[in-house]
């Protein structure tokens, strides 16, 4: 069986390792104080403070346990040890799509650190797959679920 791993940058590892400390020395406590003060209020069978507490411990103990996963199998990338120009896990590239003059600009990080709205994509994604390993001044195809469409690399950066 393949192992697992979870690619991504020294920040997106530092910012999971901030999240659990803050699980576990935080939320959980708070949470564990709610379960106590709830149970204090008497029959448990009709008491919704309770169940929102355990609930909420639920989540609380999910997300420990996937965080932990995650760096247990993290894969930092360096995005110095490839080609300055080439696609990786790591890099900002700007793009063009044939036809346009419209750039745009992504950086491809680990699945768990995107966020497409301020420029952050998931190496996981149609664009990402699509690009990694490419060159600038390549042309590549990108098939998304809108669409196929071809890019330009314009730039690509560290």
């Amino acid at each position: 069986m393949a192992e697992k791993s979870f690619p991504m940058t020294v920040e997106g590892k530092e910012k999971l390792e901030a999240e659990l400390k803050n699980l576990k020395l935080v939320k959980r406590p708070e949470v564990i104080q709610r379960i106590k003060v709830a149970r204090s209020y008497g029959d448990l069978s009709e008491n919704s403070e309770y169940d929102a507490a355990k609930d909420e411990q639920s989540h609380v103990e999910d997300r420990i346990a996937q965080v932990e996963e995650m760096l247990k199998y993290a894969q930092v990338v360096d995005a110095d040890a490839v080609a300055p120009d080439e696609v990786a896990v790591g890099k900002t590239v700007t793009y063009t799509e044939v036809g346009t003059d419209d750039p745009e600009t992504y950086t491809i990080v680990g699945s768990d650190e995107s966020d497409p709205l301020n420029g952050k994509i998931s190496n996981d994604s149609p664009i990402a797959q699509a690009l990694l390993g490419k060159k600038k001044g390549d042309t590549v195809s990108i098939t998304t679920p809108g669409g196929k469409f071809d890019v330009v690399i314009n730039e690509v950066k560290a």
